[in-house]
């Protein structure tokens, strides 16, 4: 059985500039904890699931040579 994957195209960000919740590229808004969840079950493509050095668990775009395609750098909505 075929998944379908979705990929982040825009981002939401808090008061600190931290990214909160994702918007997929079929318009679905997920917290960025379900999104790590979806990413380490492959229904997210193009990012993976990274953990700082306090433990916490983050996504990162999968790693090329094109700056606009990481999440920081993503279009924001409200």
């Amino acid at each position: 059985m075929d998944r379908e994957t979705a990929e982040i195209v825009k981002v939401r960000k808090n008061s600190d500039g931290n990214i909160t919740d994702v918007m997929l590229d079929n318009g679905n808004i997920y917290s960025l904890d379900e999104a790590i969840m979806m990413a380490k079950v492959g229904l997210i493509q193009g990012v993976n699931v990274a953990r700082s050095k306090n433990g916490r668990e983050y996504l990162r775009s999968d790693p090329n040579d094109d700056r606009d395609d990481n999440l920081d750098n993503l279009p924001t909505f409200s």
